[in-house]
């Protein structure tokens, strides 16, 4: 898939999701945002940077982790520290990123892609650690054997239909520990 393949995956969001959680995706030329409905835009907006595939499906997942209350505030109200994090922060970083990054993994499973771990730490050198992406893995096997979220289940079943993939399986989702160079957010 090209860079500009994400209008599909735009049109598969928005009738799925604009007439039952009220937001929309959008096509961002920065940084990925989220923003709740206000009275200048009446649906809340995920707003996924440069027009990559990778990044729009990202941010979906960040969605689907945030509840109801956590979905009225910018960017759901988290913590974020932008590139150059310590070790430290890193840490912090990875632990909060483990859900998002599994439904992440599933979601590009269900449009046929590969998924790539994020560290999003590239000017400290810090790639994403073993055990982050042991404990990413975890989560999906996790997942698939509980049953994935209402917003999880909706979207794979769209992206499976849209992108003709078969059903999801513990045996698609392995482990090859990446480096950062492995990693592409295109």
């Amino acid at each position: 898939m090209q860079q500009d393949d994400y209008q599909p995956l735009i049109e598969l969001f928005n009738r799925l999701f604009l007439p039952t959680y009220n937001t929309v995706l959008v096509a961002g030329e920065d940084e990925p945002i989220y923003l709740p409905a206000d009275d200048a835009h009446p649906h809340h907006r995920i707003i996924f940077a440069h027009g990559f595939f990778a990044s729009a499906l990202h941010e979906i997942a960040h969605w689907c982790v945030a509840g109801p209350q956590r979905r009225l505030l910018e960017d759901f109200g988290y913590w974020y520290k932008p590139d150059g994090r310590t070790a430290q922060e890193q840490a912090e970083f990875e632990r909060v990123e483990v859900k998002p990054q599994a439904y992440e993994w599933i979601f590009n499973q269900a449009a046929g892609r590969r998924f790539h771990f994020s560290a999003d730490n590239l000017s400290a050198g810090l790639g994403a650690s073993d055990t982050f992406q042991r404990n990413v893995h975890a989560r999906v096997m996790q997942l698939l054997e509980e049953g994935l979220p209402v917003r999880v289940q909706m979207l794979v079943d769209g992206l499976r239909g849209q992108y003709q993939t078969p059903p999801l399986s513990a045996q698609q989702f392995v482990l090859e520990l990446e480096t950062e160079e492995d990693c592409s957010y295109a």
